[in-house]
Formats: C-alpha cells, sequence, structure tokens
C-alpha cells in the first residue's frame, strides 16, 4: 500500500534548467492526491483547466495541492479526489525576474544625411531589459500556443521592429550624423517607449534600452577617427595637410615627396620670417611706448630731488623754485603786432611779417 501511495505522489514545481526561460509549463496527464506545489522566489504559478485560469499564486512555499491551493481555485474549488482519479489540469510557472536581451541590427539602416542620396548606411548594437508584466496578457497570446517562451523568442520579437524605430529616433534626434553616439541617450529613450508599446501587447514590458555602439562604412570612419586624432573637424585646409604628411611618411622617395618637402621647407622659412618680423615689429612698439612714457615723466628738484610734477613751480619740499619752468616759459614768444607764437630764434612773424624785438 505504501509503495501505491508513493506512485500516486506528485510535486509540481518548476523543472526547466535553462536560465533564459520566461515561463514554463508543467504539463502532466493530472494531478495525483496527495501532490504537492513548489513555488520558489521569482516564480508565480497559475492553474489552468481547459484553457482557463483557475488560480494564480504568487506566494513563494510548498504547499499541498488539495487542502491549500484547490479551495482557492475558481470553478474547481470543490473538486474531490478519487482513489485512482487525479486532477485534468495544467500549471504554468512564470519568471518574474528581469532578464537582458542583446539586440543589433540585421543589416546596415540607411538615414538620411545631407549629400548622400542614398542615405548613411549605419548600423547599431547594444541590450535591453524585459520582463513579464501582464499575466493573462501573456497566456491570451503566448502561453496558450506555447509551453515555453525564451529570451530568444522576445529578441526575434523585438528585432523585427528595431530598425524601424532606430531610423525613426536618429532621424529625430540625431543632432550629429558622425558623432550619434552623443545623443544614444535620448535615441534610446525614443527606441524604448515604443518598444515597450509594442511588448505590451503580448504581456511583456521593456524596462530598460541601451545602445552601446554605432558603426560606419569603413570609409567614413576612417574619416571619422582623423577628424578626432588632429582635431580638425571642419578644417579641410588641415585634413589636406595632414594626408599629404601622411603619403610623404608611406612613400618617402618619391618625386611627389620630394616636391611636397620643398614646398614645406620653403614654407616653413616664410613661417620663420614672418615670426621673425612680427618679433621686431613687437620690440619696436615696446621701446617706442616706454621712450613715450618717459618724456612725460616728472622732473626732480635741482636742490633735494624731490620729484615734481610737470606743472610745478616750486618744490613742496623744500620751496625752490622750478629753473625748468621757468627756462620753458621764457623760450615762448609771442609777435607784438597779431600775438601768434613765435619760433625760438626767428627775427619777425611768421604770420604777419612784422620784426620781433
Amino acid at each position: 500500500m505504501g509503495l501505491f501511495s508513493n506512485q500516486l505522489l506528485d510535486v509540481i514545481e518548476w523543472n526547466e534548467t535553462r536560465n533564459d526561460v520566461l515561463f514554463w509549463k508543467w504539463k502532466n496527464s493530472e494531478i495525483k492526491k496527495n501532490s504537492r506545489l513548489i513555488i520558489r522566489p521569482g516564480q508565480d504559478a497559475i492553474f489552468m483547466h481547459n484553457g482557463k485560469v483557475e488560480g494564480v499564486f504568487t506566494e513563494e512555499g510548498n504547499y499541498e495541492i488539495e487542502t491549500e491551493i484547490i479551495p482557492l481555485l475558481s470553478t474547481l474549488k470543490g473538486f474531490k479526489f478519487g482513489f485512482k482519479s487525479g486532477l485534468k489540469a495544467e500549471v504554468l510557472f512564470i519568471n518574474t525576474k528581469e532578464f537582458q536581451v542583446k539586440w543589433g541590427t540585421k543589416s546596415p539602416v540607411n538615414i538620411p544625411a545631407p549629400g548622400m542620396p542614398g542615405g548613411m548606411p549605419i548600423r547599431a548594437f547594444g541590450s535591453f531589459n524585459v520582463k513579464i508584466d501582464d499575466h493573462m496578457t501573456l497566456i491570451d497570446k503566448i502561453a496558450g500556443i506555447k509551453s515555453q517562451f525564451t529570451v530568444d523568442d522576445v529578441k526575434m520579437r523585438a528585432l523585427a521592429v528595431v530598425d524601424q524605430l532606430l531610423m525613426k529616433w536618429i532621424v529625430r534626434e540625431g543632432k550629429d550624423m558622425f558623432n550619434l553616439q552623443a545623443n544614444s541617450f535620448d535615441i534610446a529613450n525614443g527606441i524604448k517607449t515604443d518598444l515597450d508599446m509594442e511588448m505590451i501587447k503580448i504581456g511583456l514590458t521593456i524596462t530598460s534600452f541601451n545602445i552601446e555602439n554605432f558603426s560606419y562604412p569603413e570609409s567614413v570612419q576612417k574619416m571619422i577617427d582623423k577628424n578626432a586624432a588632429y582635431g580638425m573637424v571642419g578644417n579641410i585646409g588641415h585634413y589636406q595637410n595632414v594626408s599629404m604628411v601622411e603619403a610623404m611618411e608611406k612613400n618617402p622617395n618619391n618625386s611627389m615627396a620630394n616636391m611636397a618637402q620643398a614646398g614645406m621647407g620653403m614654407q616653413m622659412g616664410m613661417n620663420m620670417m614672418n615670426e621673425m618680423k612680427k618679433n621686431m615689429e613687437n620690440s619696436s612698439s615696446s621701446n617706442s611706448s616706454h621712450n613715450a612714457g618717459g618724456n612725460n615723466s616728472s622732473t626732480t628738484c635741482k636742490s633735494c630731488g624731490e620729484p615734481l610734477s610737470a606743472n610745478a613751480k616750486f618744490c613742496p619740499n623744500c620751496g625752490t623754485k622750478n629753473v625748468q619752468e621757468e627756462v620753458t616759459k621764457t623760450k615762448k614768444k609771442f609777435c607784438s603786432e597779431c600775438g601768434a607764437q613765435v619760433a625760438e630764434g626767428a627775427k619777425f612773424c611768421g604770420e604777419c611779417g612784422c620784426k620781433v624785438n
């Protein structure tokens, strides 16, 4: 009898060993008398009978089916186990944790760009996090026809729309087509919102969406790398000079390289001459300013050496008369006839021609 009782004993639990499964369906022919239900942390259990949900259990624990589960079911709460007959039902186990899904564009996405009629072909990759949000919608759309649902199933559904969403949000938020990573946060937020609306239709929700990198065609990427390395974005002349130097390094003995070297030598000589000229002009300007400042400087007292202002008539320290001021005044002569100032040593007035006394 004891052996027969053990044959009727069932343990209903998650037996799937993979860690990328969102839900897994326990499906035997029937649930036997004395069976137990085990719900572990991070799991929910949903009892189903004839395709309909009978009860949802979210608390972890070890439950006896007959006394702790059946009384809580909707239409089966009055079910009685027979001696040999059991309950024909299914148990759907839900994994409640978040899953990280890696994504990448299937093929280059052509983004409209100035001067490129066919668009700029861009690839991108990253990751997003997803989890089950609505049990009933998931059962209605997915669980009714599948025994399990994995991360790969989610990825397949997401990639069906990610390329279109990427194009939409790059056009809207990509302010610099050659530096999309700078606006990746805004682009990713827009994609997350739209992708979440798609996943809600099957009972899932997107909790985060990240863009790890954008990649360009090789020729475009080389140009971007050079711009970044030499700091010459928008400087075509600088780009041409650097390109010439690189060509000389790769082919140092050809005629074009020799001509380029000669031209660069002449250019360097001219630059040196211009620099020397600037230095000389700056030096001359500095000396002129110094001399001008010297002419305006104040004089000193002949007796005590006290600094005197330009218009001082007497020394404020010792009271000695400022002889220089007096001399300066005596040098000024004026015509007695017309009052015009007469130059020193002149015998006749330059204005009226009268003789100067």
